[in-house]
């Protein structure tokens, strides 16, 4: 591949070896902010269009939607997403206006609330699944390089060895 064929990122030398003033795990990390930020911002408005949920509430339903069809308890839910409670709590009420997802209560314990993904947002999911997948497979090729791209793939489990081909799973 000649120098005029690789991608921009590509053609970036770590800092640490070019005595740049980052070293390279902070050169990597700020490499990977980029490349989601750009996911993010692609997601946010295809996410808005197809699904007419906030990005937020999209990762409730793509976290909901990999556990049983019984769901997660709030208190996982929040944890696992980083989130504070309350505001876990006003995104599962407009998710579950929206049709989206249910809460029930947690058998044995009073305080306990289990959420679950509906019918209806499976059905969702599955319709509009590929073109998601289309729109964060183009944000990565455009925030990064082939090389890039096959270390990124690698370092996560169940990611296809290059871009564009299904996981082997």
């Amino acid at each position: 591949m000649s120098a005029s064929d690789t991608h921009p990122a590509d053609q970036l030398e770590c800092p640490a070896s070019a005595g740049g003033l980052l070293p390279a795990e902070l050169r990597a990390w700020m490499i990977l902010l980029a490349a989601t930020g750009s996911v993010e911002q692609r997601l946010r408005s295809v996410v808005k269009e197809t699904l007419d949920v906030s990005h937020d509430e999209f990762l409730i339903l793509c976290l909901l939607a990999e556990q049983p069809r019984t769901g997660l308890r709030m208190t996982q839910v929040a944890d696992l997403l980083g989130r504070p409670k309350t505001r876990l709590t006003y995104q599962i009420a407009c998710l579950q206006r929206a049709g989206l997802v249910a809460r029930t209560s947690v058998c044995g314990d009073r305080r306990g609330v289990q959420v679950a993904l509906t019918a209806k947002a499976r059905d969702l999911l599955s319709e509009t699944s590929a073109l998601l997948a289309g729109t964060v497979r183009q944000a990565l090729a455009d925030s990064m390089g082939p090389e890039q791209q096959a270390a990124m793939c690698a370092l996560v489990p169940g990611l296809p060895d290059r871009a564009g081909e299904p996981s082997a799973d």
